[in-house]
């Protein structure tokens, strides 16, 4: 039998951050081959991932990556069992990896990222990376989802990384430079008050139509003339709206004396869409 040295268990640990233990054993089993040790390393913790395959992920981290110049950027989720492991350098450098690179190919399906290449992982796809991650772990973990929005976008993700969201705006005039400080007030703004639609014309039209009849049936019952009754139903309609979660009719949290579409207007901007997610959701 080869004699196993510290100087290899130290270098196969370098190499799969594992236990000193269990890259001793696997060296042993190995008979000092290193690549050999490596492999039986990843056939080891594959079966222990997989007796793991039914374990509830109810903890995990949303993680974002946006282009410099704000042209795109994307969110990946990635799901584990433990908070200790959610808050892990190991999980975070997986996130971060898979988020920059879901913003470079703008793959928008969990295996068709995993498939990209690592980028400075010689022969290695995003694939073979999260499995490394899974036998460092040792419990399982999950892609759950991917997306990537064109822009303008601007990002926001929570401090515990469990809400995340990226807000897309447009300006309203030729050459008018998007205000980022502002729309990321506004994505922390989605964050909070979590809206259900950007802009009216995204609610289902016939009951908005049916709300408006309403409305002006009620204001007629008043007797008011007839010439001030379609501006009595338009402000009732702007409470309507904020009652079925329109992000742009909303109180702008950072100053509710205005709406989110007032506060953007005022730097020519236009609400467009949002990506709101939330840990677990679906």
């Amino acid at each position: 039998m080869a004699e196993i040295s510290a100087a290899a268990v130290r270098a196969l640990r370098d190499r799969t951050g594992l236990p000193m233990m269990d890259c001793k054993k696997a060296l042993t089993v190995a008979e000092g081959d290193e690549q050999k040790a490596v492999d039986w390393l990843k056939e080891r913790n594959k079966g222990k991932l997989e007796e793991r395959a039914g374990n509830a992920t109810g903890e995990g981290r949303i993680f974002v990556a946006v282009a410099d110049d704000y042209s795109a950027a994307s969110l990946v989720e990635i799901q584990c069992e433990s908070e200790p492991v959610a808050k892990s350098e190991s999980l975070s450098e997986l996130g971060n990896a898979l988020a920059g690179a879901a913003l470079a190919s703008g793959m928008d399906s969990v295996d068709a990222l995993l498939a990209q290449p690592a980028l400075g992982r010689h022969g290695m796809t995003l694939k073979d990376v999260f499995e490394e991650v899974g036998g460092k772990i040792r419990e399982k973990i999950v892609v759950a989802r991917v997306v990537k929005v064109e822009g303008p976008v601007s990002a926001y993700v929570h401090h515990n990384g469990k809400t995340a969201v990226l807000f897309r705006a447009e300006p309203t005039k030729a050459g008018t430079k998007p205000d980022w400080d502002l729309m990321r007030d506004v994505a922390m703004h989605i964050a909070a008050m979590r809206p259900m639609a950007t802009t009216t014309e995204q609610l289902d039209q016939a009951q908005v139509a049916a709300e408006r009849e309403r409305l002006m049936a009620e204001a007629r019952a008043t007797g008011k003339p007839e010439n001030v009754l379609d501006k009595i139903v338009e402000g009732r309609m702007k409470n309507y709206y904020v009652e079925q979660g329109v992000l742009v009719a909303q109180p702008f949290a950072k100053d509710d004396t205005k709406s989110v579409s007032q506060a953007l207007a005022e730097k020519g901007l236009a609400a467009k869409n949002f990506v709101l997610w939330m840990l677990g959701g679906k």
